[in-house]
C-alpha cells in the first residue's frame, strides 16, 4: 500500500514508522527540511508524564501515554525512567495538594526525601509529590533518531515541498494521504485553533538536576527539564493566540522568575534560546483521527504530542489498513468515516 504523509514532525514520523511496520510504501512531505525549529515537536520539553497529565487532562490522555511510553521506551536510547518532582513554595502547599487529589500514582516526599532525590533542592521545600514512573528525553535527540530509522525502513523524504489547500483537494498518486500539518490544517478543520507557548532554553553550571521539576506557579505550571551539557529547558506558557512569533514580555520574565524561585542559582544562567510555537488544538484538547475519502487527518495534539502521537499513530494504521481492505472487499462490513478519537 502506498502511503503520502503530509508533515515532518512528531506526528508525521509516528504515523511513518508504524506504515513502515506494515511493509507499506511510505513517503514523508514536508515544507521545510525535516523536523526543526519549525514545527512543535522541536520545542517540546520531552516530558512523559500521563499522570501529572491528569491534574488538567481527560483521562484518554493518561491512556495514550502509558501506551505511547512503551513505544520510547523500545525506540530511543535517550529515554529517561526517573520520574518527576512537583513541588511548591510554602504559600502554594494548598495547591499541592490539590495536584495531588486530581492525580495518582504518586509518593509524598518530605524535605529530606526531596533532598536524597534531587540534592540542588535541599533545604528549598518542605514538600513535594514524587511521581516515579514517569519519564523524560530530549526532543531533539530523538528526532533525527527517528528519522534515521524511517530511512533504514525505507521511507522517502521529500523535503521544502508546499500544497496549496487546492492541490491536497486533489487525489493523490498514493493509495491514501495522511495529513499531520498540525495547525496548518486549520484549511481544512474548521474546529482546530492555535494555542501559544512559549519556552526558555537556560544554561547553568551552578545547578544539577536528574529529572523534570514541576513548580506549582499561581500564573504559569512551570517545569524544568534537564538535558546534557547544563542545559534546562524551561516551560511552558498556555495563550489562547496563533502568532507562532515573539515571547511576551510577560511571559518571559514570569518564566525566570518561577525559575529563580525554584533555585536562586539560575538567577545567574544564561539565556541559551527563547522559542515560539502554537500547538494545534480542538475545543476539547484532546488529538482525533478524522476520514476524509483518502484522506485521514490526526491533529489536535495539543500540547501532549510526545505523549499521544505514537498510540494515535498506532490507531491511525490500524484503521487506515481496515479502510483499504474494505474498499477492496466491499462485502466487509465498512469502518465509518469521520471516525474520531
Amino acid at each position: 500500500m502506498k502511503i503520502e504523509i503530509i508533515g515532518s514532525g512528531i506526528v508525521g514520523l509516528s504515523c511513518a514508522a508504524f506504515f513502515a511496520e506494515k511493509k507499506c510504501d511510505v513517503t514523508i512531505i514536508s515544507s521545510s527540511n525535516g523536523p526543526d525549529e519549525n514545527c512543535c515537536s522541536w520545542w517540546a520539553g520531552g516530558m512523559l508524564a500521563p499522570w501529572c497529565e491528569m491534574e488538567s487532562a481527560e483521562p484518554l490522555i493518561g491512556e495514550l501515554g502509558l501506551e505511547s511510553m512503551k513505544f520510547w521506551e523500545n525506540f530511543t536510547s535517550s529515554y529517561q525512567k526517573k520520574g518527576t518532582l512537583v513541588v511548591a513554595t510554602s504559600r502554594d502547599l494548598p495547591d499541592l495538594k490539590r495536584f495531588g487529589r486530581r492525580t495518582e500514582n504518586w509518593q509524598e516526599v518530605k524535605q529530606d526525601q526531596i533532598a536524597v532525590l534531587e540534592p540542588d533542592l535541599a533545604d528549598r521545600f518542605s514538600s513535594g509529590l514524587y511521581y516515579p514512573e514517569e519519564a523524560h528525553f530530549d526532543p531533539r535527540q530523538v528526532l533525527p533518531e527517528l528519522v534515521n530509522y524511517l530511512e533504514n525502513m525505507g521511507v522517502k523524504f521529500q523535503p521544502n515541498t508546499s500544497f496549496s489547500a487546492k492541490e491536497l483537494d486533489a487525489p493523490s498518486k498514493a493509495d491514501h494521504r495522511i495529513d499531520c500539518r498540525g495547525l496548518a490544517a486549520k484549511d481544512h478543520l474548521d474546529e482546530l485553533r492555535g494555542v501559544k507557548g512559549e519556552m526558555i532554553l537556560i544554561k547553568s553550571n551552578e545547578v544539577k538536576l536528574s529529572r523534570p521539576v514541576r513548580l506549582l506557579h499561581p500564573r504559569i505550571p512551570l517545569y524544568i527539564v534537564p538535558r546534557d551539557n547544563g542545559l534546562f529547558m524551561v516551560g511552558a506558557t498556555m495563550i489562547e493566540n496563533e502568532n507562532r512569533s515573539g515571547a511576551t514580555v510577560r511571559s518571559i520574565l514570569e518564566l525566570l522568575s518561577a525559575a529563580y524561585a525554584l533555585h536562586p542559582a539560575f538567577g545567574e544562567a544564561e539565556i541559551v534560546e527563547i522559542g515560539v510555537d502554537a500547538r494545534p488544538a480542538f475545543p476539547d484538547n484532546l488529538p482525533k483521527i478524522i476520514h476524509k475519502g483518502h484522506t485521514t487527518y490526526l491533529n489536535g495534539m495539543y500540547r501532549h504530542g510526545y505523549l499521544a502521537a505514537p498510540a494515535m499513530a498506532k490507531r491511525l494504521v490500524e484503521q487506515v489498513l481496515r479502510l483499504n481492505s474494505t474498499a477492496e472487499h466491499p462485502n466487509e462490513p465498512a469502518l465509518s468515516t469521520g471516525n474520531i478519537e
